[in-house]
C-alpha cells in the first residue's frame, strides 16, 4: 500500500481532520472497549486469580504507553506516520478477532469449574496462548497508532495556532472516546455477552481503518526524516570515540554543523564535548560530516545535556505513576467485591469504576483553564509555573492514595462485621465509596500531567520538542510495569494480598503508597529547588531570552 503523494496537488489542510478524528476515535474505542474489562474477562472467563488478572493488565498498560514511542522512532526513521498507522491498526484488527474468538468458540475458553468439584478438567495450554497472543497483538496495534496520529494530524497543518486547535480536539475526542468504551461497551460486555461486546470492538477498528484509508488522497505525507532518537545515540557514541582526544579550551576547535559563530560548549557534563571535537577526516569539502557517528555538532551535544539536567525530575514521577497504576488494576478487584448496583435494576460494570478518573481530570481542565488560573494570577501576580502544577498533583496524588486506604479499611470492616467470607463475596457496601479516591487522582492529573508536557516543551530545545510527549509517554510505561514489581514484592513478602482481597490488607498496600509518595514528594522538591530553568540564549544561540 502507497503513502499519499504530491501528485494530487495540494494536500493536508483541516479536510484531513475528520479522516484522523474518527479514526483515532475508532481505534480509541476498539482498545479501551477490551482493555477496561480485561481483569473482569480474565477472572470471570479464565479463571485467573484476581491479583494476577491486576498484573496483567497493568503489563498491558505499561506496554501501551512504550510501544508508541517505539512507533514513532519507527515513523521518524523509515516508515513515516501513514505506512506505520495502517500496518498497525491490522495489527490490532487481527488481536481484536483472535480476543472476540475467545469468547465466541467454546474450544478457545476453560470449561468453569464447580465449586468444591473433584472433577475439574485441566485447561488446555492453547487457550491461553491464543488469550495471549490476541492480547499483544491487540496491544502493539495500538500503541503503534496513538502518537503517530496526533502527530500525522497535526502535520496537516502549517500554523502553530491551529496545529494548537487540532491538539485539543483531538485530546478531547480521545477523552470521549475513552469515557464510551470503558461505560457503554463495558455495559454490553457485561450486560448483553462478551462476544458481542468484543465484536463491537471488531467493528469500530475495521471502521477506523476504512475511514483512514478512505482519507489517504487528502493527506500531505513526510518523508522520514531521522528520529531525534538517533541524534542523541550519536552524541554518546562520538564522546566514547574521542574519550582520549583532550579538550580545547577555545570553540573554534569545536563542530558547529552550518552555524557561522564558534562558541564552546558549555563546562557542564564535560565529557560529551568530545563528541563536537574536529578532527582530520571529520569533514567533508562540503562542510558536512564524513563520520556522523563520530563527530556531532556543539548544539546537539546542548541538546542532549539539556535532557540530562531535566533527568532528576522526570525520575521523580516514577513513584506518582506506579501508585496511579497500582490503584487503578486494585480498584477494579475492590470494585468486584462491593456491591455496584445504583437502583433495583441497574448495576455499574467493575471495568468502568476507573472512568471517574477520566472524568474528574476532564472537568477539573476546564476549571483550571477558566477559573483557576486565573484567579490565581489575579491574586498573585504571577502564573503558575509547570514545576508547582507538578508539585500539586504529587500533593493531591498522595492524598488520594490516602483517602483509598481509608475507604479500604472501612469496607474490610463491613465484610469482617457482615461475616462475608462465609457466603458470598460482595460486600454490602456502595461502591460509589470508590468515587472520591477516584475523583482526587483525576485532578491531581489535571495538575501533574499537563504540567510536565508544558515543562518538557518549554525546557527542551527545539531540535527535541518532539520528545515532550515521548517523555511521558516512556515514564507511565515504566511506572506500569514498576507497579507490577511493587505488587509481586507485596505478595511474596506479606499476605496482604491473597486471591480473596476480603482476607487481605488492601488497606496496608495503600499506607504504603502514602508513605512513598510522601518521600517521593521530598524528592522532588528537592529536584526542582535545584533546578535552573534553561538558558535559551546559550543553547539555542538564537538571543531570545529565557521567560524564566
Amino acid at each position: 500500500m502507497e503513502a499519499p503523494s504530491e501528485a494530487h496537488g495540494k494536500l493536508g489542510g483541516w479536510i484531513t481532520f475528520p479522516f484522523i478524528i474518527a479514526t483515532s476515535v475508532g481505534l480509541t474505542l476498539t482498545f479501551a472497549g477490551w482493555q477496561s474489562n480485561l481483569i473482569v474477562y480474565l477472572i470471570k472467563e479464565f479463571e485467573v486469580e484476581s491479583i494476577d488478572a491486576a498484573q496483567i493488565s497493568n503489563l498491558v498498560n505499561g506496554a501501551g504507553s512504550l510501544i508508541p514511542v517505539l512507533a514513532a522512532i519507527i515513523a521518524d526513521s523509515f516508515l513515516g506516520c501513514f505506512s506505520t498507522i495502517w500496518i498497525s491498526s491490522i495489527i490490532s484488527l487481527l488481536g481484536t478477532i483472535f480476543l472476540a474468538l475467545t469468547a465466541t468458540l467454546d474450544s478457545l475458553r476453560p470449561k468453569p469449574c464447580e465449586v468444591d468439584s473433584t472433577s475439574c478438567s485441566p485447561k488446555p495450554r492453547v487457550q491461553y496462548v491464543v488469550l495471549y497472543a490476541a492480547i499483544i497483538l491487540a496491544t502493539l496495534g495500538s500503541g503503534g497508532t496513538r502518537s503517530t496520529l496526533s502527530t500525522m494530524g497535526a502535520d496537516q497543518l502549517d500554523k502553530p495556532k491551529d496545529q494548537g486547535i487540532f491538539f485539543n480536539w483531538f485530546f478531547f475526542f480521545w477523552y470521549a472516546a475513552s469515557v464510551v468504551a470503558s461505560t457503554a461497551i463495558v455495559y454490553v460486555e457485561d450486560n448483553v455477552s462478551w462476544k458481542v461486546g468484543f465484536f463491537i470492538c471488531v467493528a469500530t477498528n475495521v471502521l477506523a481503518l476504512v475511514i483512514f484509508l478512505m482519507g489517504s488522497r487528502f493527506y500531505s505525507n513526510s518523508k522520514p526524516g531521522g528520529s531525534p532518537f538517533t541524534s542523541l545515540a550519536r552524541v554518546v557514541v562520538a564522546s566514547i570515540r574521542k574519550r582520549k582526544v583532550p579538550l580545547p579550551s577555545t570553540g573554534e576547535y569545536f563542530y558547529h554543523g552550518w552555524e557561522s559563530h564558534s562558541v564552546a560548549p558549555s563546562k557542564n557534563c564535560r565529557f560529551l564535548n568530545h563528541a563536537a571535537i574536529e578532527s582530520e577526516g571529520d569533514i567533508k569539502p562540503d562542510g558536512s560530516t564524513a563520520k556522523s557517528w563520530s563527530l556531532c555538532s556543539v548544539q546537539e551535544v546542548e541538546d542532549f545535556k539539556s535532557l540530562i539536567r531535566i533527568l532528576p525530575l522526570w525520575s521523580s514521577s516514577f513513584f506518582l505513576g506506579t501508585s496511579i497504576g497500582v490503584q487503578a488494576s486494585l480498584s477494579v478487584l475492590q470494585a468486584l467485591a462491593m456491591d455496584r448496583h445504583i437502583g433495583p435494576h441497574f448495576q455499574i460494570p467493575a471495568g468502568s469504576i476507573l472512568v471517574f478518573v477520566l472524568i474528574s481530570t476532564a472537568i477539573f481542565l476546564a476549571l483550571l483553564d477558566k477559573f483557576l488560573f486565573p484567579a490565581w494570577k489575579k491574586l498573585t501576580g504571577k502564573s503558575l509555573t509547570p514545576l508547582q502544577r507538578i508539585g500539586i498533583g504529587h500533593v493531591l496524588n498522595a492524598l488520594g492514595m490516602g483517602v483509598s486506604a481509608l475507604v479500604e479499611s472501612k469496607r474490610l470492616k463491613v465484610a469482617k462485621s457482615n461475616n462475608v467470607d462465609q457466603g458470598s463475596n460482595i460486600v454490602p457496601m456502595s461502591v460509589l465509596w470508590l468515587v472520591p479516591q477516584l475523583a482526587i487522582v483525576g485532578i491531581a492529573e489535571a495538575f501533574h500531567y499537563p504540567g510536565q508536557v508544558a515543562l518538557y516543551y518549554q525546557e527542551f530545545p527545539t531540535t527535541l520538542k518532539n520528545m515532550a510527549t515521548a517523555m511521558i509517554s516512556v515514564l507511565v510505561g515504566i511506572a506500569f510495569y514498576l507497579a507490577t514489581a511493587l505488587i509481586d514484592v507485596v505478595r511474596k513478602t506479606t499476605t496482604w494480598l491473597p486471591g480473596n482481597i476480603n482476607k487481605g490488607r488492601l488497606d496496608n498496600v495503600y499506607w504504603v503508597l502514602v508513605v512513598g509518595g510522601v518521600l517521593n514528594f521530598g524528592y522532588y522538591v528537592t529536584c526542582a529547588w535545584f533546578y535552573k530553568y534553561q538558558d535559551l540564549k546559550e543553547v539555542d544561540h538564537s538571543g531570545s531570552p529565557s521567560d524564566e
